[in-house]
């Protein structure tokens, strides 16, 4: 018999790149750091419907818009968000405001 096989025998060695001089872990590039710019006003609002999209406490979100979960969720007094609502009304022709996250997936 041979010697005992290890697990790692099945898989190639890969070495690991040294990091360039003056560059540690934890830190951004300096012209990744650049490149960051601030969210614009409609990242910001559609962020902001995700997380109530996501917030279980105002019910099911499958099948109904945005807007008739809020207005469902105030009917029940489950206190949904007015700043939601406010961004619901500003945009109601818009696709990406009024159906929530999981709008293309089927029933």
């Amino acid at each position: 018999m041979g010697r005992k096989r290890l697990v790692t025998d099945s898989y190639p060695v890969v070495k690991r790149r040294e990091c360039p001089a003056g560059h540690s872990k934890g830190e951004l590039a300096p012209d990744l750091e650049k490149g960051i710019q601030p969210l614009n006003v409609d990242e910001v609002e559609l962020e902001l419907l995700r997380q109530f999209d996501l917030a279980r406490q105002y019910g099911p979100c499958t099948g109904i818009t945005r807007l008739q979960r809020w207005h469902r969720a105030e009917q029940m007094g489950l206190e949904p968000p007015p700043e939601v609502h406010q961004v619901l009304q500003t945009h109601l022709g818009d696709p990406r405001f009024q159906f929530s996250l999981w709008h293309l997936y089927p029933l």
